[in-house]
């Protein structure tokens, strides 16, 4: 078993097929399946079912790429360390959101400060977030209404109330405030299974004795967004993320001032060493927290 071998596979298997594999690695896809294959052949396993047009891991695989994710997880620090050593920090920070207006303030600032760092950013809702994290896809995180678990490490970055907002041109646009009771009555537009936001929302209503249907559900934040500013129905989301889109009006929600959304920087406890998720952690405690709320120090989460 070779390194070569190895990284072949952990290609394959984290960018879902032979030919991106060999695109990621600037190889010919004939030698990534040869590595592949040189593998298997040396345990006599099967790492990989190959169809027609999708390549999936095996569970024999799927237990090595968990071995792998730690591997090259523990290079790329190696790779920080040693980085941070030969003066300046420099190398690939991935971080995955459920929306980027939470970064406004920390990421000007840490770019500025490391600007041979590269930022790859992608989005999801916490389930996502916190899937991504565990697999090593992403080094940080930021999710809304984080749960306990040992396992992170976290920084508070702002606490504000959750809204309802709808199209300038929708019935409700110059209501001012609107309780559950009367959004329930027009078609409302929900994030996916998963949303934080949404199960705040839900809660929050049947508290109040209201049940929301969705009309329609959306697939993340932006999607909900332009549903509901072509005039779909009402739409939800925490001040903090509500943006400045001149086609839709927040609606405070009169029955459930308290019902708010806490956004939280998470990473895995294990990475919180690593030179440049400790940087990132240091930017978002100095940024402070959006909002007129002041950070917390990072405790475990």
């Amino acid at each position: 078993m070779r390194y070569v071998q190895l990284r072949a596979f952990h290609y394959v298997a984290t960018c879902g097929g032979f030919s991106r594999a060999a695109d990621a690695l600037r190889l010919t896809q004939p030698a990534i399946s040869d590595q592949v294959r040189r593998l298997e052949a040396e345990f006599d396993v099967i790492l990989f079912n190959r169809g027609k047009k999708q390549v999936v891991v095996t569970q024999t695989g799927a237990r090595l790429l968990e071995v792998t994710r730690r591997m090259f997880d523990t290079e790329q620090q190696a790779f920080d360390l040693l980085s941070h050593s030969s003066g300046g920090k420099r190398g690939l920070l991935r971080i995955i959101v459920d929306s980027a207006q939470h970064l406004r303030t920390i990421l000007p600032a840490f770019t500025r400060a490391h600007p041979d760092v590269r930022i790859s950013l992608s989005t999801g809702n916490t389930a996502q977030v916190i899937e991504a994290l565990h697999g090593y896809e992403a080094d940080l995180g930021i999710i809304g209404d984080a749960q306990p678990s040992n396992a992170f490490e976290y920084v508070d970055l702002s606490v504000t109330p959750i809204v309802a907002f709808v199209a300038r041109t929708h019935p409700l646009a110059s209501a001012g405030a609107v309780d559950f009771q009367t959004v329930a009555r027009h078609p409302l537009v929900l994030r996916e299974e998963g949303s934080r936001t949404r199960a705040r929302i839900e809660d929050a209503a049947a508290a109040c004795g209201v049940t929301l249907r969705p009309a329609i559900e959306a697939q993340g934040r932006e999607a909900v967004r332009e549903l509901v500013a072509c005039g779909a129905g009402v739409g939800f989301v925490s001040a903090a993320e509500f943006g400045d889109d001149p086609r839709v009006v927040a609606l405070p929600l009169a029955d459930a001032p308290h019902c708010t959304m806490v956004e939280t920087l998470v990473c895995l406890r294990e990475r919180s060493g690593s030179v440049l998720v400790a940087a990132f952690l240091a930017a978002a405690r100095r940024s402070g927290i959006s909002d007129g709320t002041l950070a917390s120090a990072p405790t475990s989460l």
